[in-house]
């Protein structure tokens, strides 16, 4: 007989927060993104809830969701000091269109960014400690008085997006994605349906923004997301993971 030792694998204990996550994505499998919505906001998390949104491409359609069952939600921007122009005239304009009244502003720390970037090119040398500089630092203390937040992410926009719930838990908060099953044709009809303004750059050929430094127009036929961190394996900022 052979003196291998085979070594059984402990099973991952399930948290009761993971438990409560897997339980509200079945219950809501099939229900309609305002219903989800109304029960993260009116019943799940009331005041323990804040959505963050890019104002990017696609962001009309959660805002102007959530605006019809809270618009005093909390909206977090992450102004990174390196948005498009036209990314924070287009914030102003949806805010004031959909009558968002709580859109909070999050910035990075003056004190880091100049000690971590002091030229305004880590970008450049390495993305992901700037997203982490600007982006996630900057998000986890913005939500740290808050239970769960809701996202706009879909599995349209492949990856490991392909298989996202409606509820998830992610190690400190809940997150809801509310219109995670939507598919780009749904999306672009619900533009047309409630005649909500486009992002200034979508009509450039950028279906996916974020900083102006790492975000490409995507040709025909090409992922959503290709323009993000253009010919890197790099593929998300890292406020919801490495990728």
């Amino acid at each position: 007989m052979s003196g291998s030792v085979i070594k059984l694998q402990t099973p991952r204990t399930v948290s009761l927060a993971e438990e409560r996550a897997e339980m509200l994505s079945a219950r809501y499998a099939d229900a309609d993104a305002l219903d989800i919505l109304y029960a993260a906001l009116r019943e799940e998390f009331p005041g323990e809830i804040a959505l963050v949104s890019s104002f990017g491409a696609e962001s009309a359609v959660l805002l102007h969701l959530a605006a019809q069952v809270a618009p005093d939600v909390p909206v977090v921007f992450l102004e990174t000091g390196k948005h498009f122009a036209q990314t924070l005239s287009y914030r102003k304009k949806l805010s004031t269109q959909l009558g968002l009244t709580n859109v909070q502003e999050i910035k990075p720390v003056k004190a880091e960014v100049a000690e971590e970037d002091p030229d305004g090119d880590l970008w450049r040398k390495n993305p992901d400690a700037c997203c982490t500089l600007r982006k996630v630092r900057p998000l986890d203390s913005a939500l740290s008085n808050y239970e769960a937040w809701i996202t706009g992410r879909k599995q349209f926009h492949g990856g490991a997006r392909v298989r996202l719930p409606a509820f998830e838990y992610a190690g400190k908060h809940f997150k809801v994605n509310p219109i995670v099953s939507w598919t780009p044709d749904r999306v672009d009809a619900y533009f047309r349906e409630h005649d909500l303004p486009s992002h200034p750059l979508v009509a450039q050929g950028f279906p996916s923004i974020g900083c102006w430094p790492c975000t490409h127009p995507v040709a025909d036929g090409e992922d959503v997301r290709s323009g993000r961190w253009r010919g890197q394996a790099k593929t998300e900022c890292g406020i919801h993971g490495k990728g």
